[in-house]
């Protein structure tokens, strides 16, 4: 029998707020270094690339466009320039995380495991997720992002809970699934935001369970529970 789940991690960026706030803000950041080159970069070509690297599910998605549209700056500067533009407004929330939240909180604790600035934790507190929260391990606080086992590994010391009592719920397979696997904790994929436009067989196999909202959670965590 499987053990009981004490604790849900929960990604951020996908799950909880459209993912196209982040695609947004490094699709502005490409075209103003790239300008300063002197090119022009087509919104076309931008969400093609992102698609691909989508649709992979590996792979840094900042150096495969720094290395496609930009000549005289890196990943790291390109990164830099995003982030000045990358926020959350309220309507990137997605309409299905708080009424999950209010039924996850019924029986299981809730920690956020996100590659986010720490001054996400402000709009989380603002749109009325932060309430629901019991545990934080954001990346620029903890000093680790996903794939990184520390950072799965800080919430669930944080939280005073094993691997084997616990589940990461996140929207990529690269750092969310075989991040959280490599762990030891059973994984759901929310497939919606950076994953893949079309998923495939091989795919949907790594997580225990994949759902398309958060209004499917809840059911997932109890199929994962027993």
């Amino acid at each position: 029998m499987p053990e009981p789940i004490d604790l849900v991690l929960l990604d951020v960026g996908g799950p909880v707020y459209d993912d196209a706030a982040y695609r947004d803000a490094l699709l502005r950041a490409t075209r103003e270094l790239a300008a300063e080159d002197g090119r022009e970069v087509a919104e076309e070509d931008f969400l093609r690339l992102y698609d691909e690297r989508r649709q992979a599910q590996g792979g840094s998605l900042r150096t495969a466009v720094a290395r496609r549209f930009l000549v005289s700056h890196d990943r790291a500067q390109l990164s830099e320039r995003a982030e000045r533009y990358w926020e959350y407004p309220p309507e990137a929330l997605h309409d299905d995380v708080l009424p999950a939240l209010r039924r996850i909180r019924e029986h299981h604790r809730i920690a956020v495991v996100a590659n986010q600035r720490a001054v996400v934790v402000d709009a989380l507190r603002r749109d009325g997720v932060a309430e629901h929260v019991d545990v934080w391990a954001i990346s620029e606080t903890v000093g680790a992002e996903k794939p990184d086992p520390r950072i799965f590994q800080h919430a669930l010391d944080e939280a005073g809970v094993p691997a084997s009592r616990a589940v990461h719920v996140g929207n990529r397979l690269d750092t969310d699934v075989r991040g959280a696997q490599r762990v030891g904790l059973r994984t759901v994929w929310v497939l919606r935001g950076e994953a893949p436009p079309a998923p495939t067989p091989d795919q949907l196999a790594e997580p225990d369970v994949a759902v398309r909202s958060l209004a499917e959670l809840p059911a997932a965590l109890e199929k994962l529970a027993s």
